[in-house]
């Protein structure tokens, strides 16, 4: 009997991802990479039974993704009783386009002489174009009832499965209406043409968004049951109030810290503030390096408007009862100008959350660095004299960790009152620092960079709308913390630990 060991291979190893375009005689690689997951294709294991020296050449044609599947090894395992090697063509259909399963000749023929190649342009509206170090890129966007936009996005979607963690690629059979819902935008750089047939287009990477109804009651009107003339009348889904989500987000790997993925989140955001009907930029369950990544851009973004305005926190929000009575509530309104930053994040379109992270950097960068914990500072100390801390500077820096884990604790109050006090204590003191370190880590980052804000992100790939959570979910998720209002005066509080910056 043929012994199994040694037949089984790393799949993320055996699968090569290769971008191609025309070459003078046959088609030429432009990048060729491993993917980051292979577990939805292959199994938990991420490995392949049955094969030595196994490669699976995954290749797309830079313009159009025109996608194949080539599949070579040295040697195969024979099948003994119900102990076969894998088939690789079943495994693979279900997430590739059965188009890729061509012969090889007729591919490379088809990539070669591809007629409509020279004309090519990316589907939907041009966006906008930047360049970096000297090279050319686009961004292109259309709805994804738009079939060309449709067919792209059916080709290149076995990469969310290969590059983002409990991705799941989109369904793109939904009626029109539904479709029409989502955008797709493409990132190509513009190269140029090795034949004088071949496009002028090669891929960056995409994202998708998906618009949600914000319901929004008039608060001027009593509710009252209505007798409407049914049916009712259409409906454009395009001109109701909504959010905007953003799904899918992929840089491919040969194009990763080179900022893209910062211009293709700005390019997002500038068009869902331009547009009235969005009303808020919300992202689905973002991993770590999309955090920093959006941290950084929104912040580049407020960081204007908050100098502009002045914003900063007032070290003595108390005046003179500061020195009467111990404070049983942190001071809000009398620390920041809330009423200015509510108008600041509506206009600017941040859901609530993502801007408080970027207002509470921006305070914390405020604070000369020797007054905070980053510098030094004597927290020790400071915890014994609070608010009445001799330096300005101190007592911001107090009224900062107040603040912060005001905001945590309102926003997980069930879940942390469920603890003891000291637990409560010991866990918020711990959460606040791990916040403060992944600020002061984009604080340091972007040092030196800004007004202007560019920064070399490592590349985001973005979480897509539909994935569902599972045990494959490893990603160090941003947690809060939280307070309680008896606890406020003396810093008590809980933690659901936020991740550090990368």
């Amino acid at each position: 009997m043929a012994s199994e060991a040694g037949w089984s291979c790393d799949a993320n190893d055996a699968v090569h991802v290769t971008i191609i375009q025309p070459g003078e005689k046959k088609p030429k690689t432009l990048s060729t990479f491993h993917p980051q997951f292979t577990y939805p294709i292959f199994g938990d294991d991420e490995q392949i039974f049955g094969y030595r020296g196994l490669i699976i050449r995954l290749r797309f044609a830079a313009h159009d993704l025109r996608p194949h599947v080539h599949i070579s090894y040295d040697e195969k395992f024979k099948s003994v009783g119900d102990t076969a090697a894998v088939d690789l063509l079943d495994t693979l259909k279900p997430f590739v386009q059965e188009e890729a399963f061509a012969d090889l000749q007729d591919y490379e023929k088809a990539v070669q002489n591809d007629p409509d190649a020279k004309d090519f342009k990316p589907p939907g509206e041009f966006v906008i174009s930047y360049e970096v170090e000297d090279r050319k890129y686009e961004v292109w966007a259309g709805s994804l009832a738009d079939p060309e936009v449709r067919k792209i996005l059916d080709r290149m979607q076995v990469l969310v499965s290969l590059f983002i963690e409990a991705g799941t690629p989109l369904e793109t059979d939904d009626p029109e209406w539904t479709l029409d819902r989502w955008r797709v935008y493409f990132v190509y750089e513009k190269v140029t043409p090795p034949t004088a047939t071949a496009s002028s287009y090669s891929i960056v990477g995409y994202a998708t968004t998906y618009r949600y109804w914000y319901y929004q009651r008039d608060q001027s009107q009593t509710p009252a049951v209505k007798n409407e003339v049914f049916p009712l009348p259409e409906v454009n889904i395009a001109k109701l109030p909504a959010r905007l989500r953003i799904a899918q987000f992929l840089i491919l790997p040969p194009h990763h810290r080179a900022g893209h993925g910062t211009h293709l989140y700005t390019t997002i955001h500038a068009a869902c503030i331009a547009d009235p009907t969005i009303l808020e930029l919300t992202i689905e369950d973002p991993n770590e390096q999309f955090d920093a990544l959006r941290d950084t851009a929104d912040y580049c973004l407020l960081r204007p408007e908050f100098l502009r305005h002045n914003v900063n926190l007032n070290p003595d929000p108390l005046g003179a009862y500061s020195q009467k009575k111990r404070p049983r509530n942190v001071p809000t309104s009398a620390l920041i100008p809330t009423k200015l930053l509510h108008d600041i994040r509506r206009s600017f379109k941040i859901e609530p959350t993502q801007f408080a992270h970027v207002l509470e950097m921006y305070l914390l960068g405020q604070i000369p660095q020797s007054h905070r914990l980053a510098g030094g500072t004597n927290l020790a100390r400071l915890l014994i004299k609070k608010y009445k801390a001799e330096n300005e500077d101190d007592r911001r820096y107090y009224w900062w960790r107040m603040l912060t884990k005001q905001r945590l604790y309102k926003k997980n109050k069930e879940l942390l009152n469920e603890l003891e006090l000291l637990d409560r204590v010991e866990k918020l003191d711990a959460t606040v620092q791990n916040v403060e370190e992944g600020y002061e880590i984009t604080l340091d980052a972007l040092e030196g960079r800004l007004p202007e804000g560019e920064d070399e992100e490592e590349e985001a790939n973005k979480q897509v709308s539909k994935a569902p959570t599972g045990s494959r979910d490893r990603r160090v998720k941003r947690k809060l913390t939280v307070m309680d209002d008896d606890d406020d005066e003396e810093e008590d509080g809980t933690q659901l630990a936020k991740r550090p910056k990368v």
